[in-house]
């Protein structure tokens, strides 16, 4: 198993698959609301110029977070296709 690391650090292009949310318990409902739950697979697409917000492809849904956003939830870095 690979080290853990906040979505932020995340590069273009990468993939991974949640493992955990590090916000309060509203934080948690909104994300899992929108898709994003522990054991969820991702592509970081990309990031706006000034690099906020991140870009993330869950299947064939896009969800853009802003970076203290993409701080609170921990990643597991993986290769492979979503």
């Amino acid at each position: 198993m690979e080290e853990l690391v906040c979505l932020r650090k995340m590069k273009k292009n990468s993939s991974g698959v949640i493992k955990k949310i590090n916000g309060s318990k509203d934080m948690e409902r909104r994300f899992r609301d929108i898709g994003l739950f522990s054991g969820v697979w991702f592509r970081l697409e990309g990031r706006a110029p000034l690099k906020d917000p991140v870009a993330l492809r869950l299947k064939n849904c896009k969800i853009t977070l802003r970076n203290n956003e993409a701080d609170i939830i921990m990643v597991e870095p993986r290769g492979g296709d979503l």
